[in-house]
């Protein structure tokens, strides 16, 4: 991979400045690139700085406000809802994720509902973000359709993702940060890209008939996680996302690649937990240590595989290139000069 490495300060303020460039408040662009930066950091690189290029895009036919005055609405001391107004996704989930936290502070547990808002970016940074304060969160967003209900053959949920993050002031989180299909959309899109084929039970071509063929899975549907478990959890996740937060669920969610000049409505739904409430902070570090250490200590089925914990891999990756640099495609970084105006980012090595 024809690829960069680029220091995490130098990568946030080049997202900073491509996001306010594109027309965002600097303030806010600051919130939403660090949702963008953790993602890329941890190597969720389908979800981290090459999105900004598609938000900026649809800001351009009008799909998306960058400017969008977000309106919050405290329904009840532990309980919000924000109104994204169209706005960038992962400011929009910041916002929600910072609402659910005030009402945890307050009660022990509080709860953010978002509509109006678009593609949020992946879940870790926002559950990392309320671990490194103490927060358990339960985050889920619903997603444009590309999912079939079990036993149809047109797409009519979400690839609808969920998390659930625990904090641990003894060490690293666990977090858990996933899709509800076998495979993202996005991973797809970078085979169809490269022409390699797709591993078998990911997707359908348009019939509903498995594929390895990645172009053909664009044009089908994505194949849910454990069969129809995966698609129950999928309704309830746009039940609650979705149709509780006011949002569009369903079919009513826009797709932004087929329409990106109109809204999508997404909806959010972030639960904060203080766990500092239900224990002391020696007490929970010393649970948590065993608890990850009886995970840790089960034999690998193979011996140069160890066991890990959700989130371990890409919290070693975070770490790793905070101390070395993020290692970031050279079309996508240049792709993210071209959007902050030309300016090539300092701390920067080929």
């Amino acid at each position: 991979m024809n690829a960069e490495t680029i220091a995490e300060a130098a990568l946030l303020d080049l997202t900073i400045r491509a996001l306010t460039h594109g027309g965002m408040r600097a303030e806010e662009a600051a919130q939403a690139a660090r949702v963008l930066v953790l993602a890329e950091l941890a190597g969720l690189t389908t979800h981290g700085i090459s999105r900004v290029g598609q938000y900026l895009n649809r800001v351009k036919v009008g799909g998306i406000d960058p400017r969008a005055d977000l309106q919050v609405m405290r329904l009840m001391p532990a309980l919000a809802m924000v109104d994204g107004r169209n706005g960038i996704g992962p400011l929009i989930g910041m916002r929600g994720l910072a609402e659910a936290m005030v009402g945890a502070r307050d009660c022990g547990i509080g709860a953010a509902f978002a509509r109006g808002s678009n593609h949020f970016g992946p879940i870790l940074p926002y559950a990392l973000i309320a671990a490194e304060q103490g927060f358990v969160t339960l985050i889920a967003s619903n997603a444009t359709t590309t999912i079939a209900p079990w036993g149809g053959k047109d797409t009519r949920l979400g690839n609808n993702p969920i998390g659930i993050g625990v904090p641990n002031s003894g060490g690293d989180p666990v977090i858990l940060d996933m899709a509800l299909s076998v495979a993202a959309r996005a991973k797809i899109r970078d085979l169809a890209a490269s022409g390699a084929p797709l591993p078998e039970g990911w997707a359908t071509d348009a019939e509903g008939r498995p594929t390895t063929d990645a172009k053909a899975a664009l044009a089908g549907f994505l194949l849910p996680v454990g069969g129809h478990k995966g698609y129950g959890l999928a309704v309830m996740v746009d039940l609650l996302a979705g149709l509780l937060s006011g949002a569009a669920y369903l079919t009513h969610v826009q797709a932004w690649d087929k329409n990106p000049e109109v809204a999508q409505n997404l909806g959010h739904i972030f639960i904060a937990i203080d766990a500092t409430k239900l224990a002391s902070r020696e007490s929970f570090a010393s649970r948590m240590a065993d608890f990850i250490g009886i995970l840790h200590a089960t034999p690998p089925a193979d011996p140069a595989q160890k066991v890990l914990v959700p989130g371990e891999r890409e919290l070693t990756t975070l770490k790793r290139q905070r101390a070395e640099g993020v290692r970031v495609k050279a079309a996508e970084l240049r792709i993210l000069r071209e959007l902050a105006g030309g300016a090539r980012a300092t701390g920067t090595a080929s």
